[in-house]
């Protein structure tokens, strides 16, 4: 069974930095490609990065990029997304999302099957 975990939100203040972890559990991520998206209250949920089974396809939103770096450790199952220069509209739940690599085409959430809990990510503390 496919199954992502996150960890790493918290409260920052702005200008701060934060390192999530999405932690692979039940498969081997070489073979995945892995999204993180955000959703803030009353908005839609919205890619944030996305990178490739092989790690050589990366993906920002506009809004993250210079800011945002997302790498991919397989031999330790996970992948990460560091955050630098937090500001306040940063600050939403953060979910990591894994799909089979051959099927990675967008960085949308309709690309992805396998979804985390999310995490609490607050750039305003």
């Amino acid at each position: 069974q496919v199954q992502v975990v996150e960890s790493g939100g918290g409260s920052v203040q702005p200008g701060g930095s934060l390192r999530l972890s999405c932690a692979a559990s039940g498969f081997t991520l070489d073979y995945y490609a892995i999204g993180w998206f955000r959703q803030a209250p009353g908005k839609e949920r919205e890619g944030v990065s996305c990178i490739s089974s092989s790690g050589g396809s990366t993906y920002y939103a506009d809004s993250v990029k210079g800011r945002f770096t997302i790498s991919r450790d397989n031999a330790k199952n996970t992948v990460y997304l560091q955050m630098n220069s937090l500001k306040h509209e940063d600050t939403a739940v953060y979910y990591c999302a894994a799909t089979h690599g051959l099927l990675f085409r967008l960085c949308v959430p309709s690309t992805f099957a396998s979804w985390g809990q999310g995490t609490q990510v607050n750039g305003s503390s």
